[in-house]
């Protein structure tokens, strides 16, 4: 998670917030050994970064965690783009793109 932070950070985009979290994707969790015995775990522990960018960034963006996190091995994680209607910074009232 540090290196995508620096990386997000050297290219200007300091700004996301960061969860731990816990889900499975297709591999559905894994199965360890624990003192000789065999369990699974069904929920794997898991970051999940937020950010709220304009339009022309977020490729950049996309790119730069992609570089920094992709090792080719299952559990990379998944990217999800989705529109915001409209933000607000509530200290200044300010919004849309200049509240980002």
């Amino acid at each position: 998670m540090s290196i995508v932070k620096e990386a997000l950070e050297e290219l200007g985009y300091p700004g996301m917030t960061v969860t731990d979290v816990k889900g499975h994707g297709a591999q559905r969790g894994i199965t360890e050994q624990w003192r000789g015995r065999t369990f699974r775990v069904d929920l794997l522990s898991k970051i999940k970064i937020e950010m709220v960018v304009s339009d022309q960034n977020v490729e950049k963006i996309v790119q730069c965690i992609t570089k920094e996190s992709q090792t080719g091995s299952i559990g990379d994680g998944k990217i999800f783009i989705s529109n915001i209607e409209d933000a607000l910074r509530i200290r200044t009232g300010e919004r849309g793109e200049k509240a980002v």
